[in-house]
């Protein structure tokens, strides 16, 4: 079973989709709050959208044209970031699955009881992905992994 790993250009189609799907499902507070930084800029385009709504009511210390852009440039910050993580952890996902080569009754952390899924999950759901399993000569298995201590 042995196969090639496909070279992917930094920005393959199939990815890049998924990843701006993915940098809009990370706008929940939960997944914001483990960085704090970007937290904090989440925060920050919340409140300035808020500031905005406010001077469009004409209630504003400011321009609404300004608060506008600075709340624009907010979320584009936010969703910029979200992007770049979606992208790396697609890539790596795919990357690190092709990688080592897998048994083809391997069950995923993630796979239900009773499947057998040899393919990443991420690249399931794209038709497009070209994922194959590589050969690799290290072993596979929870025996493989130290553990540091």
């Amino acid at each position: 079973m042995a196969g090639t790993v496909k070279a992917r250009s930094l920005f393959d189609t199939t990815i890049v989709r998924q990843a701006i799907v993915d940098s809009f499902r990370k706008l929940t507070p939960r997944r914001q709050v483990r960085n704090p930084v970007m937290f904090v800029v989440y925060v920050g385009s919340i409140l300035t959208t808020l500031l905005w709504v406010q001077a469009l009511v004409g209630k504003g210390e400011a321009p609404g044209w300004f608060i506008f852009w600075v709340s624009v440039w907010l979320w584009f910050t936010v969703l910029f970031a979200n992007f770049a993580e979606a992208m790396a952890d697609r890539r790596l996902r795919c990357a690190r699955r092709g990688a080592i080569s897998r048994p083809s009754d391997w069950r995923g952390p993630s796979a239900p009881h009773g499947t057998s899924s040899s393919r990443p999950r991420a690249c399931e759901r794209a038709s497009s992905c070209s994922w194959k399993p590589a050969t690799s000569s290290r072993p596979t298995g929870p025996s493989s992994r130290a553990s540091p201590r």
